[in-house]
């Protein structure tokens, strides 16, 4: 079978991805640091332990695994943490990605999958997503990705390096077969939050502020289900394979979801109750980010089957009550 570095393999989505990866035939070699990945999610293929920063470790896995192809997840993507430490998020996920870049090129590994983010474009209010709306990030975070795309970019001119970016919009759910899932410590994203709070494992949600230019107050995203994400990555790799040129992808359902209506959908899929409360807003949160975007649906023939809102917190709470790692 043929190799794919999957770096950032041991996290939430990577190890979603190997597992797609290992049922289309592929050998995913995960590629991960453990400083917020779990080795006992690498469970689809071989795991070689190491940072992005170092290049002599990523060469010598090059060399022993030989991939076809670099899929790259590897990131640290919280908006909060961007914000108060903007220098940590540039050095790991720009530094870091640089040195990957130049390593795969080396190697002469030019297909590219890159993990880019919907937090690139910033705050447009009342506006719909689309890959060619204007790129204005609001944190280190986003404004790190745009960089790598950037790099990305030059690295095909200069090497031939063709790639396939997928900007994210809200990830959620879980495997349904509960082989692997969202497991963060500490856990910030919403739906897992929520599950917690439900379950008596956490205070009660907070919901960061309430007075939003939207209907109910409160922030709109747009998901996508874990597995239509990783879906899409697959589709991409087949891009490249068949000598299709170097795009970007919006990934998201075109469907935004408040806040309060996550809240009510947990609710409803549970049967319980979301303890919560409203603190104030985050630095960094944009209003609304919606896709508007049917690009990936056009042209790589993307359909996301997965992502209505019940079925993402069915599966997210299928894990939750089934499985955990441990360090």
């Amino acid at each position: 079978m043929k190799n794919v570095l999957v770096t950032g393999g041991a996290g939430y989505i990577g190890s979603h991805a190997c597992k797609a990866l290992r049922a289309a035939g592929y050998t995913p070699v995960t590629y991960d640091n453990l400083s917020t990945g779990w080795q006992d999610a690498v469970k689809f293929g071989p795991f070689e332990q190491g940072d992005l920063t170092d290049r002599a470790r990523l060469d010598e896995v090059f060399a022993k695994w030989q991939p076809v192809a670099v899929m790259h997840f590897a990131a640290l993507s919280q908006v909060g943490e961007a914000m108060a430490k903007p220098g940590l998020y540039w050095r790991n996920n720009v530094e870091g990605s640089l040195t990957l870049i130049e390593a795969a090129a080396d190697a002469g590994c030019l297909d590219f999958v890159f993990s880019s983010t919907c937090a690139t474009y910033g705050e447009h209010d009342n506006v719909v997503l689309d890959e060619g709306t204007p790129q204005e990030p609001l944190n280190a975070y986003g404004a790190s990705k745009r960089a790598v795309e950037n790099i990305l970019r030059d690295f095909e001119a200069a090497y031939g390096l063709r790639h396939v970016i997928f900007r994210y919009f809200n990830v959620a759910g879980c495997d349904p077969e509960a082989e692997v899932g969202e497991y963060h410590r500490p856990e910030t994203h919403l739906i897992p939050v929520m599950l917690e709070a439900i379950d008596g494992k956490r205070p009660a949600l907070t919901i960061h502020g309430d007075d939003y230019d939207t209907p109910d107050g409160t922030c709109i995203r747009d998901y996508v289900h874990v597995c239509d994400l990783v879906d899409a990555h697959l589709l991409g790799l087949a891009w490249l394979k068949d000598g299709k040129p170097s795009t970007v992808f919006n990934l998201g359902t075109g469907k935004g979801f408040s806040v309060r209506e996550v809240v009510e959908a947990s609710r409803t899929v549970t049967n319980r109750e979301v303890p919560h409360s409203i603190g104030p807003r985050r630095a960094g949160d944009a209003t609304k980010l919606v896709s508007g975007s049917t690009r990936a649906e056009k042209e790589l023939g993307w359909v996301p089957g997965r992502s209505s809102m019940a079925m993402m917190i069915e599966d997210a709470w299928r894990w939750h009550l089934n499985g955990h790692y441990e360090k």
